[in-house]
């Protein structure tokens, strides 16, 4: 089955699950798109199957809190951070529920100072990272050597980025547009690499999508949430995706294209 413009207009909510009493700060899809995982600031972690399009069990950090949760190599395993005594990195297992190991550390000080109000994202590899800084430039540094300063800085006017695939930056702005630049030129590109379309929440509580090869907006799709979307992500294997706010929604395509 082929995404294409018309499959993605024709995507509508199919399930929505009402578990959680607070935001739900993040989600990830295991690696075999079979899962999904959540963490929330209600300090629940709740796994769903996506297959049979249910919740499947629900776990508590009631004293650590619970945010930016992730599936590590294995679909039973995950690491989340703190956000309440501490912001150490626990390693969870979903087998027997016991933490593996912890990574303490890190402080919400962190470790670098800039100016205005940063915002950061890694590449795929976990070595570089790219910093925008004040709403004036792009900065990108090498995780290994990051106190010698960036080694390419690029000159923008617009607010935050995130990283897409190593090659190319993806900017939202303040207004109504996005941005593709080259991650190591710094220029403006029309094409988004290997990703077909490009998907954004927005605070309307509806998802906004382009194509990415044209950069045309080809649908936008209204799954009733009742505020901004805090979490947006397509499934890797399956033809699905889930938005999140406080509620999870489960969309799928009404047609075959």
């Amino acid at each position: 089955m082929k995404l294409t413009d018309s499959m993605l207009r024709s995507f509508c909510v199919a399930k929505v699950f009402r578990k959680n009493s607070d935001k739900i700060n993040c989600f990830d899809f295991s690696p075999n798109g079979e899962t999904v995982i959540s963490s929330s600031n209600d300090d629940s972690i709740i796994l769903y199957d996506c297959q049979e399009g249910k919740p499947k069990r629900t776990l508590y950090s009631k004293k650590y809190g619970v945010d930016l949760i992730r599936y590590t190599h294995a679909a039973n395993t995950v690491v989340y951070s703190s956000n309440k005594i501490d912001d150490t990195i626990r390693y969870l297992s979903l087998h027997d529920n016991k933490y593996i190991r912890y990574f303490p550390g890190h402080s919400k000080r962190g470790l670098m100072h800039l100016q205005g109000k940063p915002v950061c994202s890694f590449d795929p590899e976990g070595l570089i990272f790219a910093a925008g800084v004040n709403s004036e430039m792009v900065k990108l540094y090498d995780l290994r050597s990051f106190d010698k300063g960036p080694f390419a800085t690029f000159k923008m006017q617009y607010d935050r980025t995130c990283d897409n695939d190593g090659k190319l930056i993806l900017i939202s702005t303040n207004g109504s547009f996005i941005r593709l630049i080259d991650a190591f030129k710094g220029v403006v590109m029309h094409t988004v690499g290997d990703s077909q379309f490009i998907m954004i929440g927005s605070e309307d509580g509806k998802i906004h999508v382009w194509n990415g090869e044209s950069g045309i907006k080809v649908a936008v799709l209204d799954g009733k949430h009742t505020g901004p979307i805090t979490c947006l992500q397509f499934n890797p294997k399956l033809m699905t995706f889930a938005s999140a706010r406080s509620n999870m929604a489960f969309w799928l395509p009404t047609f075959d294209d």
